[in-house]
């Protein structure tokens, strides 16, 4: 669809309106035109439009293939990213880890020219059928009754108009329309930082092979990053304690503030000397909040919108893809089965914040891990970290399943994490490594017998619970897994439930087979014995079986 003039009719209906253009919006936007809904998207700017946070995720590349869009973004031209440089940890010399460490199945993403790559989505979105008006920026959401109905807008010329949707998207970035009016931002105590960021041409890249790295140095009031982009420049930004970066920025403007920081870095500065800075430096402060709630009546806020998080892992991209193919789905489980609207919604915010959580702990993690440099930036998170630092226990979980020397992981080799967490990591690790030798123990002895005449006790706090799951783009009534270590559960398959439902401390995996099976014949009975016996041990090594009692 093509965009409309401004001296078009001004007010609009939608099913949907989603109020911003960017990663999360266009996501939404495409995945309820898929459904089969009527959605505008109004965005403030007209595209392409400048934007910072060029470096992806790769666990963005199967959502831009989901939203259809990653053929287009692989013909870009954009830089393959295999991973990342950094001066962090115990020492002062760079050192590089590689996503396929952790991934054979998405080895590498991309460095991404943000205006580019934002308008290929936003093309993307108007090739599915998504009306698209740039220049329209939306100055309040209209609610009637505690209900978004609607929204209010300005195009480009100052014209305003209103536009009435049965459903509205804030997915308006920074901004955060919604949750100022709704009075639900909240701050993150623990990250108090400002960006100053410009680009730069000339820059020297980084040895074989890690010249598409992003490069991350730390240094004596903070950190910077060095962004390689196919367009021959460079982002580059440091990110400092708030209090000094506004009096620094203050005193000499964010240009001399910002070369007076590269100045003090050890390899950034080296990279930059024969660089030109050829934009003017722009300025972030205090990015690292959330919004109470996420949704309600007739609305729901995705991306930034929502929440966002320091940017040391390159998590905004793919937290905002995320949140709107997420967001899409409960809009459009929330207009066919208005009963399953709340509860979708609290899916909904349960698996954003899971996710933003992970970003956070893992930032909190490095923050306070970092002994490269000395400074009162440095010393002050880490005192604040090894004092409070009391992480989830699904992030313990987490770190304690990946790689010896995956992201998460990393910090246990190069810097100095919290005792707390170290031991919690190493307890899990432990159990686990046990659990699996006692298993191939059993499974050695008696070719599985010794498994099917074992009885299952279930861990203090396991329950399943039915709960919207999602499902080809909208959610659907399933079962989820609830554990002391993942409370916002775990979406299970029937198997596993049933098979949770029968653990009562007094049957044996052949009584609970048997029960299951009365009706199967041999050859069912047969393939049931092997999905419950792997089941269980799967759940054993996990945890979520708490002992395999034997005779």
């Amino acid at each position: 669809m093509t965009e409309s003039n401004s001296d078009a009719n001004l007010d609009l209906n939608a099913d949907v309106i989603v109020i911003g253009g960017g990663p999360a919006g266009s996501a939404a936007a495409t995945m309820l035109a898929r459904k089969g809904w009527r959605v505008t998207v109004l965005e403030r700017e007209q595209f392409p439009r400048d934007h910072v946070g060029e470096s992806l995720l790769p666990a963005s590349i199967p959502v831009l293939e989901e939203l259809g869009a990653l053929p287009a973004v692989e013909s870009a031209g954009f830089l393959t990213k295999y991973g990342a440089t950094m001066v962090w940890g115990s020492g002062d010399a760079p050192w590089s880890w590689y996503f396929k460490e952790t991934s054979q199945r998405y080895p590498h993403s991309y460095q991404v020219w943000r205006p580019q790559f934002d308008q290929i989505l936003l093309d993307n979105a108007k090739a599915h059928g998504v009306t698209v008006l740039e220049g329209h920026q939306v100055t309040e959401v209209i609610f009637d009754a505690g209900e978004a109905v609607g929204v209010a807008f300005t195009d480009r010329d100052g014209v305003t108009g209103e536009g009435q949707a049965r459903f509205i998207i804030d997915a308006s970035g920074q901004s955060t329309l919604l949750a100022r009016h709704l009075k639900s931002k909240k701050w993150d105590p623990f990250f108090k930082n400002l960006a100053v960021y410009a680009y730069f041409t000339g820059a020297k890249p980084l040895p074989e092979p890690d010249q598409n790295n992003i490069f991350i140095e730390s240094y004596r009031h903070g950190w910077l990053w060095s962004i390689p982009l196919h367009t021959g420049r460079t982002s580059v930004g440091v990110v400092v304690d708030t209090k000094t970066g506004q009096e620094g920025i203050q005193q000499n403007g964010p240009k001399a503030f910002l070369e007076a920081q590269l100045a003090q870095s050890a390899h950034t500065r080296v990279m930059l000397e024969n660089a030109k800075m050829d934009s003017e430096p722009a300025v972030v402060m205090d990015w690292s909040y959330t919004a109470e709630k996420l949704y309600g009546p007739g609305y729901i806020l995705a991306g930034d919108a929502a929440c966002f998080v320091d940017p040391l892992f390159s998590s905004g991209v793919h937290l905002a893809l995320m949140s709107g193919v997420l967001a899409a789905a409960y809009v459009t489980t929330a207009l066919n089965t208005p009963s399953m609207a709340d509860e979708a919604g609290q899916v909904y915010q349960e698996l954003y914040l899971k996710e933003y959580n992970q970003f956070r702990e893992m930032a909190r993690l490095f923050y306070s891990s970092n002994l490269s440099a000395e400074s009162y930036f440095w010393e002050a998170r880490r005192i604040a970290n090894t004092d409070e630092y009391s992480p989830r226990q699904s992030f313990i979980q987490a770190v304690a399943g990946q790689p010896p020397r995956g992201y998460e992981r990393v910090v246990l080799d190069r810097g100095q994490a919290p005792e707390r967490f170290i031991e919690s990591v190493r307890t899990v690790e432990s159990e686990r490594l046990a659990r699996t030798q006692w298993l191939t123990a059993l499974a050695a002895d008696t070719q599985r017998n010794q498994v099917l005449n074992a009885v299952p006790r279930l861990a203090d706090g396991v329950q399943i619970q039915r709960k919207p799951v999602l499902a080809e783009g909208e959610f659907v009534p399933g079962h989820v897994l609830n554990t002391v270590s993942q409370p916002e559960g775990t979406p299970c398959s029937p198997l596993v439930a049933a098979v949770i439902a029968e653990i009562d401390g007094q049957k044996s995996v052949a009584d609970i087979v048997d029960g299951m099976g009365q009706h199967l014949d041999q050859a069912g009975h047969a393939q049931l014995e092997e999905a419950v016996s792997r089941t269980i041990e799967i759940l054993y090594v996990d945890g979520t079986v708490a002992g395999l009692v034997t005779d």
